[in-house]
Order: structure tokens, then C-alpha cells, then sequence
């Protein structure tokens, strides 16, 4: 497959790498040395500062979009409407506004379009969803989730602080991970409650998120995302009637990622206990493209990656929490 990409920032630089035997064919991105310092890493690339040229270029068969927040809905759409397949970045816009339009003109178009909510691609979780769905701790009572980091000096001034950029703060940030592994394994979200504050960056967006969200059968997340966090952390439990799947760390900062499977014996007692380790460099983002890959072969069976469906679903409940929290970002 032949691929642009539109963004090239770390994100972008990060999906560059992971294309495999699939090749870049071209790169844009609004500061052109971006564009020209990725472009040098994969020879053959051509960078530009203009993304129609990766529209208009009829050898590209798929786009992927790894932009700020508020060119992530309209340049998808660009790519859609010239019939490119497209992995656009979490969460696909800044609102469910903007990417209605999107998921009817793939439909219209006949093309694929995923989301890259990456965390669906690490080993842990992807064993734990594997241990889930096969009944490894019977009925799913509830999940609690906390995922953080600490920011760094200057944060507030990045745009990820800036509502209009951004369409919001650490809820749609690292939250919208959150949301995304909750749904996963627990499906639609009938009631949503929780509150975003800010709490220390001098910023107009929150910098931590609290949710607690409820499936129509009963089933809560209790969520936690958080820009103050300090130490990084990423903890998500998924709690049965007959055990618990904990994962904890995702590698680099956030510390080696682990999954451990607690079994309760029908006497009750200590549970037993399995613990898995998975050392080494992330590779979540290599088995994402791989699905998504797939995913336009119509290789669709077992596939894992995030649609537009589930990414307008999480950004539903994104809406709700800030209507509920009064953050109108989208005035």
C-alpha cells in the first residue's frame, strides 16, 4: 500500500515508522521543515506544506491523519471524499459535530475509516479482552480506570490548552483512552455522570477528568484522568463475579506493562494469581496499522481497531461530561 501522511509531529513521525512494507509516499504538514525532516528518514518521500497534494495523488491508497485536534475531522474528510482509506488519530475530531459528516461520507464513499485508539493494541490488554470474552472472570460487575501524567514546563501554552485546537482538555487527551477501553469491554453507555476541573495549569481546558459511566445491563467505569498526576500512571481493573484482570504500566515512564489474572476459588480466599510481563518497545502502534491494514483488504474478522462508531460514541460521552461540568468549548 502506498500512504500519506498528513501531520508530522511526533504522532506522525511515530506512524511513519511502524509502516512496514507499505510505503510513504508522501507527508505534509502546515510547517514545512516537519514535513521535510520525515520525509528525509523515508526515502522516496515527498514533504509539502499542502495536503491536497496528498488528496489529489491517485497512488496513495490510504491517508493517515495525525494532526492537532482541529484539523483531524476536516482533513479525514478531504481524504474520504477522494476515496482514500484513512487511520485518522484519537479522537478523530473535537466533536461528534464535526465527524458525523465524515462517517457518512465514508459510507457514501465506500472506504474504510479507523480511529487510532492505539491502547487496544497492547499485549496486555489485548490478552486480558482475549481472557474476558472467554469467560475468565465470568460477568463483568465493574472496570475502574486511572491514567496521568504530570505535564511539563510550559504545558499551558501548547496547544493542547487551547480550547479552540484542542476542543477540550485531559478528558479528550488520555480520557478519551479511557472511555475507549471501557466501552470495549463493557459496550454502549446508557448514563453518564462525573465532573472536569482544572485544578493547577493556567488553562481554559480541564487538566483532570472524573467519570463514572453505566451500561443499560448495570455495569459502571469508574474513570480518572488526570494532567496532575506527577508520576505517570496507567491502571485499568476489569472486575468479574469469579475474578479480576489488572493491567498496570504501558512501558516507557508509565513502567513495564503487566496483566494479572486474580481467579476466586468458590470457597472465596486469597485468589489465585497469573502474572504476565511484557518488556521491550511498544508495539501497539505496529499491530494497529497491521489490523487496519487488514481492515481495507476486508480482512474484517477479530478485527480490534476502533471505528467511527465508537469514536462518536466516546465523544457523546465527552459532550456530556462537559455540558455536565457547564465547559462549553465549542461557543
Amino acid at each position: 500500500m502506498r500512504v500519506g501522511i498528513v501531520g508530522c509531529g511526533l504522532v506522525g513521525r511515530k506512524r511513519a515508522s511502524v509502516l512496514g512494507d507499505h510505503q510513504l509516499v508522501r507527508c505534509a504538514d502546515v510547517d514545512l521543515a516537519r514535513a521535510e525532516a520525515l520525509a528525509a528518514e523515508h526515502p522516496g518521500a515527498l514533504p509539502t506544506s499542502e495536503p491536497r497534494m496528498i488528496f489529489e495523488d491517485g497512488s496513495i491508497g490510504a491517508v493517515i491523519v495525525a494532526t492537532p485536534h482541529h484539523m483531524l475531522a476536516s482533513s479525514t474528510l478531504q481524504a474520504v471524499q477522494a476515496g482514500k482509506h484513512v487511520l485518522v488519530e484519537k479522537p478523530g475530531g473535537r466533536s461528534t459535530a464535526e465527524l458525523r459528516p465524515v462517517d457518512a461520507a465514508a459510507a457514501r464513499c465506500g472506504v474504510i475509516v479507523k480511529v487510532g485508539f492505539n491502547h487496544r493494541f497492547h499485549p496486555a490488554l489485548q490478552r486480558a479482552h482475549e481472557i474476558f470474552e472467554s469467560g475468565g472472570i465470568s460477568d463483568l460487575m465493574y472496570i475502574r480506570g486511572r491514567y496521568g501524567h504530570g505535564g511539563r514546563l510550559g504545558y499551558e501554552r501548547e496547544w493542547r490548552a487551547d480550547p479552540h485546537l484542542s476542543g477540550g482538555g485531559e478528558l479528550l487527551d488520555q480520557g478519551s483512552h479511557l472511555i475507549d477501553l471501557s466501552r470495549w469491554f463493557a459496550g454502549e453507555i446508557a448514563e453518564v455522570a462525573g465532573h472536569v476541573a482544572t485544578f493547577f495549569w493556567p488553562m481554559s481546558v480541564e487538566d483532570n477528568a472524573f467519570a463514572c459511566l453505566k451500561t443499560a445491563g448495570g455495569v459502571v467505569a469508574w474513570l480518572h484522568a488526570s494532567w496532575t498526576e506527577w508520576k505517570n500512571i496507567f491502571s485499568f481493573e476489569i472486575f468479574g463475579r469469579t475474578g479480576k484482570l489488572q493491567i498496570d504500566g504501558l512501558g516507557g515512564s508509565y513502567g513495564t506493562e503487566r496483566l494479572t489474572h486474580y481467579r476466586m476459588s468458590p470457597e472465596m480466599g486469597p485468589p489465585a494469581m497469573t502474572t504476565w510481563e511484557f518488556p521491550g518497545e511498544d508495539r501497539s502502534w505496529n499491530h494497529e496499522f497491521e489490523n487496519f491494514v487488514a481492515c481495507t483488504e476486508g480482512k474484517t474478522a477479530g478485527s480490534s481497531c476502533a471505528s467511527l462508531a465508537d469514536a462518536l460514541s466516546g465523544l457523546q460521552i465527552v459532550e456530556e461530561l462537559y455540558r455536565l461540568s457547564k465547559r462549553d468549548y465549542h461557543a
